[in-house]
């Protein structure tokens, strides 16, 4: 047992701010300039991790720098973002300082300082160290992955970069542009990856409070959700049309702005790999229309304005936007008049009667606004469910599960204008300081005290009293705005006037100075001031009456099924598929949703919370070093301010001096009794001083129920079972060696005497057969008879004695042997690889399977991949085996390539002549009707497409290209039987005979090529009609078979509106003229 006496982290610690001599602000802020300045973005205090964002791609992240933080020790490494990652997986399986434990991982820091790209760059590190090989791995990647520019440093080499390069959807829908990050996440996501063992089984995405209000509403230098200035940069004019888009300076929801020509090239990438996610996570062709065409009718809903009518006093549609409430109900799918009817009046039912109350200008107007961002949030919590249909683990309910979460949220925010969105972010971050605080400061120095240890308190600054203000019951901030919220008659005047009331005197409120009408909150991260106009209104959430029952019986499928689907506790959409809404169900979804936005957001909260709590944390706090995003420039005051309030200074010091690991006798006994070398120990404080004392630890103290270790204590400890470990395997070489050698040894002997068994009886043989031809010689003198000739009987198969069995050839230098290589002899029927040892039953499985496959391709696809002249490519062979697509490839050149039916699944197999060897890639084939090799990162339309892809894009891992395709070839050992007879039907040719009924020519000879008897014959082609040359559409086509249900209504109200904003210009043209 050693006293306080070793403060400072081990010799070799580089990066760590605990080693630090002089423990001050400068001394702190010295250190962090300094590295920061040699582009070390990382720094240490202890195993709390500080990135600094450099705001420039920075090679950190190759291959080789993984390679080296996949080991379970790095304290001789420098301090890095795939240390954390390393250290929670490694922890989870239980290699470290206790047993197999959830973890979780808290990203924090303000707006702008990079956690988003941190948080993919410890998926990235997770996965590797899964090996990330499995789809599902590759899938987690594609859907959290998408390493651009924009917070910390960007891969540029190294880990399948392809693999990473998919557009999150999340980004799409969740990012937009503040005045503090051009790339900011309005929403916050905690991350769920579940494992058995060391693979991953599943992941969950939860999203916490998506700022609808952006979809509405931005300030000046901001800009709405990326996924509309995707949408006008990537669509075509004809698909734009096809939604009823016009230019982006007409739409109120995106302040008509949209951006220079190179911010439109880059969008319009963008655009294209959403498709592909979309078609990568597995969306439908018409859920994506229907998703586009809601978010344009969002956009045009935008640009519906209010006039007061003159008789009744209540309100009216412009004249000016009649055509954009005509374009948003084309839009919805839905009538126009009951969408009118939804904006100007509320209708109710009194006993029996209907009572329709009209709406003022404003009440119309803020129907208006809730009807776009409650369809814009629900298509983003449709999208999650989505993804996480994608990731959901498929395993045994009774297996237990291991977890790693990682919490991504937003940073706090400090605006210009802050509303009751900034309110919930900076409610959230005091409640991971809190968190902070409790882990770091209140559990360590609890225990202290408790075990009675020698401890100086550190003072820390506690974020407890801000957070009873806001969330106490029932005089909490976020109660009073519920109650408030109840009242009908209640403004956000009332509201103010009742906090201004509840907390007078409290130190961190204060009132809003003169008439302003807002409040002031001193939060951990300084003092924010909230403007309180809208408050209520946010937080009711409430949806204009009659829109969810008008929603769900919309001819788009989509938007019915997003309106069907019920809001959980904690805001998350339960999408299930429900009959037509019934008249009053309106009534009673209202009188049952009564929670709030700000009750939903409390809720979800304290859920992320608990799942955190239950779990062992790992910290990273990010910094962003200047508010201009400028790389290689370090403000100091910007820095500085950011150390205070995350209280860095308090946690290095707590670091040095404090002892982060404090284990239980019986959990340190239990995991380390093995240092003892000997079985049976006790888990006892006396064995637990033993097994310290053989390994020479220094700095630790003992407490009357647990150890207290310095946080590098583990790695050592790590060590020395590694050492132990790496005897023990000696040890088992040296046995095994031993006992093999053994067995060889007998082995030996045993046929050494079978030999010389074998030998004496071939002596005895020998000598008895001399014998006998000696006797044989003494009677050559007598007469010998000759035998009796038999009669020769009839064979009843006389082809069986001429029939050889078959005569394998050598196999192709390309592959490993395999039992059974091509068979030369065409009477005889190749044997299926891979059968030599099936049984019966198995043999016949095997059957029904390929069976089972031969059917999916004759039914579903051979019309999809038949070319337009009726023939099929000619890089397509059918059900060929693995050994005879490498034999066809053996000779050509490479990327020679063919592609084939699989034997065993409804799929294909792409197989290509690479360097030295032959290769085989999976082609799986998606609900949606995409394609996609397994491993790769892009969905594809067709085999045709996915083949040109290839053609120009190498295949990961070893990025070879496709050449030329592999025709078939005039062999009969080739199975093409089941392309045989397959032509394109035409439902339009009556009277004719259907082509797929057709017989086609037979195999040909090995005189003619083969490719001509799986062609339509002439006489056909001719046969062909206009019709028929109309059903199938052409590639140009193929991306808008599917449409928005109401589109001649769009058109209509296009049409409409380009009329009505020609006519002024027209006009104004003739009075010039005239004047």
């Amino acid at each position: 047992m050693v006293s306080l006496g070793e403060r400072g982290p081990p010799p070799g610690a580089a990066g760590d701010l605990a080693a630090l001599a002089e423990l001050d602000e400068a001394a702190l802020l010295a250190g962090l300039r300094e590295r920061f300045l040699q582009r070390h973005i990382y720094t240490a205090i202890g195993d709390i991790l500080v990135a600094m964002n450099p705001f420039q791609p920075l090679p950190l992240y190759e291959r080789e720098v993984s390679e080296r933080y996949r080991r379970l020790q790095t304290d001789a490494l420098p301090p890095h973002i795939f240390a954390v990652a390393g250290r929670a997986y490694h922890a989870m399986l239980g290699r470290g300082g206790g047993g197999p434990r959830n973890q979780c991982i808290l990203i924090s820091g303000e707006s702008g300082a990079g956690k988003t790209e941190s948080t993919k760059l410890l998926l990235q590190h997770i996965m590797n160290l899964c090996k990330g090989n499995s789809q599902l791995e590759q899938q987690i990647l594609q859907v959290h992955s998408s390493l651009y520019s924009r917070g910390t440093a960007t891969v540029t080499g190294g880990l399948s970069l392809g693999q990473y390069q998919v557009n999150p959807l999340l980004e799409a829908f969740g990012n937009a542009q503040t005045v503090m990050n051009d790339n900011s996440s309005r929403f916050g996501k905690y991350i769920q990856l579940r494992f058995q063992e060391n693979t991953v089984q599943g992941a969950k995405l939860s999203e916490y409070l998506l700022e609808k209000s952006r979809v509405v509403q931005q300030d000046a230098g901001e800009r709405n959700f990326h996924i509309f200035y995707y949408m006008f940069a990537g669509l075509s004019s004809k698909q734009k049309e096809m939604y009823g888009l016009l230019d982006p300076s007409f739409y109120r929801y995106i302040s008509g702005r949209f951006g220079t020509q190179e911010a439109a090239e880059r969008w319009k990438h963008k655009y294209q790999e959403v498709c592909n996610a979309l078609d990568m996570v597995g969306f439908q062709e018409q859920e994506q229309v229907d998703m586009q065409a809601i978010l344009a009718g969002v956009l045009s809903l935008g640009n519906v304005t209010f006039e007061p009518e003159e008789s009744n006093g209540s309100v009216k549609v412009s004249e000016a936007s009649q055509g954009w409430l005509k374009a948003a109900a084309g839009q919805f799918g839905v009538q126009e008049d009951e969408l009118l009817k939804c904006l100007i009046c509320t209708t109710s039912v009194t006993r029996g009667e209907q009572i329709q109350r009209f709406h003022t200008q404003q009440q119309a107007e803020d129907a208006r606004d809730s009807i776009a961002k409650v369809a814009y949030g629900r298509v983003f919590g449709w999208i999650v469910c989505k993804i996480n249909e994608l990731l959901a683990e498929n395993v045994d309910p009774e297996v237990e599960l291991r977890e790693i979460g990682i919490l991504d949220i937003f940073g706090f925010e400090n605006f210009a204008v802050n509303r009751f969105e900034q309110l919930c972010i900076n409610l959230a971050n005091e409640q991971l300081q809190h968190f902070f605080n409790h882990h770091i400061f209140q559990l360590e120095q609890a225990a202290y005290k408790e075990e009675g240890l020698p401890w100086e308190t550190i003072t820390f600054n506690n974020n407890e009293p801000i957070l009873n203000l806001l969330l106490a019951k029932p005089l909490g901030l976020l109660s009073l705005l519920d109650e408030q919220s109840a009242f009908p008659q209640a403004t956000d005047k009332t509201f103010v006037d009742k906090l201004n009331n509840s907390f007078k005197g409290n130190l961190h409120f204060q009132p809003a100075r003169g008439r302003v009408l807002g409040f002031s909150i001193i939060h951990y991260a300084g003092k924010v001031q909230y403007t309180a106009r809208g408050f209520l209104e946010k937080n009711r959430d409430t949806l204009p009456a009659n829109v969810r029952g008008l929603f769900i019986n919309s001819v788009t499928p989509l938007l019915s099924v997003l309106f069907t689907a019920t809001i959980s506790r904690t805001g998350t959409l339960m999408p299930h598929v429900k009959a037509k809404v019934i008249p009053g169900a309106d009534d009673k979804f209202n009188s049952t949703r009564k929670q709030s936005a700000g009750a939903q957001f409390r809720h979800s909260l304290m859920v992320l919370m608990e799942r955190m709590y239950s779990a062992n944390p790992h910290f990273v706090r990010c910094i962003k070093p200047n508010s201009q995003k400028e790389p290689g420039v370090l403000d100091n005051q910007v820095v500085l301010l950011q150390l205070r309030y995350n209280g860095l200074l308090e946690t290095i010091r707590i670091r040095r001096d404090g002892f982060s690991w404090r284990p239980s006798f019986e959990e340190f006994a239990e995991r380390y009794g093995i240092l003892l070398v000997k079985p049976g120990v006790p888990l006892t404080k006396e064995s637990c001083l033993k097994i310290l004392q053989s390994t020479e630890l220094k700095g630790w103290i003992c407490g009357k129920s647990r150890l207290f270790f310095k946080y590098w204590h583990q790695e050592q400890l790590a060590k020395c079972l590694e050492r132990l470990e790496r005897a023990a395997v000696i040890i088992q070489t040296v046995f095994r060696g031993f006992r093999c050698k053994k067995s060889f040894l007998k082995l030996l002997a045993e046929v050494r005497a079978q030999a010389q068994q074998l030998q004496e009886e071939a002596e005895r043989e020998r000598i008895q057969q001399l014998a006998l031809a000696a006797e044989a010689q003494e009677r050559n003198s007598l007469p010998v008879p000759m035998p009796r000739k038999r009669r020769p009987q009839s064979s009843p198969h006389p082809s069986d004695q001429s029939q050889q069995p078959p005569v394998p050839r050598p196999r192709s230098k390309l592959t490993e042997s395999t039992p059974f290589d091509n068979f030369l002899n065409p009477s005889v029927p190749c044997p299926i690889l891979g059968t030599e040892g099936q049984t019966g039953e198995e043999a016949k499985m095997r059957k029904l399977k390929r069976g089972a496959t031969l059917r999916w391709f004759k039914e579903t696809q051979a019309q999809k991949v038949m070319q337009d002249d009726g023939a099929f490519p000619s890089w397509l062979h059918g059900m060929i085996s693995r050994r005879e697509a490498e034999n066809l490839l053996i000779d050509k050149p490479l990327g020679c390539f063919l592609v084939r039916i699989s034997q065993s699944r409804p799929g294909y197999i792409l197989t290509y002549r690479g360097q030295g060897r032959c290769r085989h890639y999976m082609i799986q084939m998606q609900p949606n009707a995409r394609y996609v090799i397994l491993g790769e990162d892009r969905a594809h339309t067709s085999l045709t497409e996915l083949v040109r892809h290839h053609q120009t894009v190498g295949i990961q891992p070893f990025m070879e290209t496709l050449t030329v395709p592999c025709g078939q070839e005039s062999s009969e050992s080739l199975n093409y039987e089941n392309l045989e007879g397959l032509t394109l039907s035409s439902p339009a040719d009556k009277g004719v005979t259907p082509p797929e009924k057709q017989s086609c020519p037979s195999m040909p000879s090995s005189s003619k090529p083969a490719l001509q008897w799986f062609r339509r014959t002439k006489n056909f082609q001719n046969q062909q009609t206009p019709e028929k040359s109309r059903t199938k559409p052409s590639s140009g086509e193929s991306s808008q078979r599917a449409f928005p249900r109401l589109r001649s209504s769009i058109r209509l109200a296009m049409q409409e509106i380009q009329q009505f904003t020609s006519t002024p210009v027209s006009m104004s043209k003739e009075r010039s003229s005239l004047h």
